[in-house]
């Protein structure tokens, strides 16, 4: 197996963006990306969003990329990575590939993929970092003979397919569950029934947000300082929590005491609303950041697992309008919220569905974690 640099055995491409304010540019019939429009999950992109027009490509003198050729993203942010399924165009975001005989676009694709951190560390520049396209031609690549980069190809996309599989099956039991909602309750707009109403701060004993303010860093503590970066896929998670000192824990503690039970949901950010239920020993030795809101339910009239998707089926109740750069889910709005409120005995049925629904998720998660164990250390064996 060789060694070589991209540029060896790829043309490196950028682009440009046609000037906004001239409409004969735009709104024609050749396809133009931008890295905004490139997902994580991406492979294959066959259509855009904006399409520009000949005159647009004459005037910018625009590189056309074939069929095949990888899209690799080169600033804000660096490393999106995917395969144009048809001719396209592109901004200047990009610095893509087209691949010589020598070397399989899928193999680069993947090889691109496992790469990201170091492609992020060869980013340059003051105001935000970009990878130069001289930069992308220098990257060494080890390069096997073209049948082995399919056969690896091949077993790459063999367990990435699997993968994609168990999460969509993970949605698809979330959305069972989310039309439970809805088939039981309706929307707060729309109830099936005519449900007493009432503000959340009339429903929860406590309403409150975490420590304003950081929180000196202490290996070994067991205590820990939870924010809305914990707070994903209806879990904490602790594993990424930085571990604080006692008497720190112990001094906010009372304020922002989570347990059992309660609703956390983070109010502050690009993640607003995603929301967990706190259910594990940890509870007890967690202090909430400023980013995320704690809603300990009156038991008696509001069951929190009903709380948590009231939330996530009335999307409206966390959407806020904010005039500074980061939107604010405001403990007043929280407090003022009104919603319906079934029968307690009504909410816990739905609770018990949910719980069954949550064992399948549950297989359907360890099944996924085996699998993307062995998809990584397939990636470290190929690519190092």
């Amino acid at each position: 197996m060789r060694r070589v640099k991209l540029g060896q055995i790829c043309e490196v491409v950028s682009g440009g963006t046609p000037k906004t304010n001239v409409e004969e540019y735009w709104n024609g019939e050749f396809n133009w990306i931008t890295p905004a429009e490139i997902n994580d999950n991406d492979y294959i992109i066959s259509d855009t969003k904006r399409k520009i027009t000949q005159l647009a490509i004459e005037k910018k003198k625009l590189t056309l990329l074939p069929k095949g050729t990888v899209l690799l993203s080169s600033r804000a942010p660096i490393g999106k990575v995917a395969i144009a399924g048809k001719e396209m165009y592109c901004n200047q975001g990009f610095k893509n590939l087209i691949c010589s005989d020598e070397i399989c676009n899928e193999y680069l694709y993947w090889y691109l993929k496992s790469k990201k951190e170091y492609l992020n560390s060869l980013g340059r520049g003051a105001t935000f970092k970009e990878i130069s396209k001289k930069i992308v031609e220098n990257i060494e690549i080890k390069l096997p003979e073209i049948e082995q980069q399919r056969k690896i190809v091949n077993k790459l996309k063999e367990v990435d397919k699997i993968i994609q599989q168990r999460k969509c099956q993970s949605r698809l039991l979330d959305g069972m569950v989310q039309s439970r909602f809805v088939e039981m309750f309706g929307t707060l707009d729309n109830p099936t029934q005519n449900f007493q109403t009432a503000r959340l701060e009339e429903l929860c004993s406590k309403i409150t947000d975490g420590k304003h303010g950081g929180c000196v860093q202490e290996k070994g503590t067991k205590r820990y300082f939870v924010g809305a970066r914990e707070i994903y896929d209806d879990k904490i998670h602790y594993d990424t929590a930085p571990e604080i000192n006692i008497n720190e824990f112990e001094k906010d503690y009372k304020r922002c005491n989570v347990e059992i039970g309660d609703l956390l949901i983070v109010n502050t950010g690009a993640t607003i609303g995603k929301s967990a239920i706190a259910t594990d020993e940890r509870t007890i030795h967690t202090l909430l950041q400023k980013s995320v809101a704690l809603l300990k339910v009156r038991k008696e009239l509001l069951n929190s697992v009903f709380l948590k998707w009231c939330y996530r089926v009335n999307t409206k109740m966390y959407m806020v309008e904010s005039a500074s750069a980061q939107a604010n889910l405001l403990l007043s709005k929280i407090r003022k919220t009104k919603i319906y409120v079934p029968d307690i005995n009504l909410q816990n049925k739905f609770a018990s569905f949910v719980q069954q629904v949550n064992k399948s998720k549950f297989e359907v998660q360890k099944s996924l974690e085996k699998t993307q164990l062995l998809f990584d250390s397939l990636m470290q064996e190929y690519f190092g």
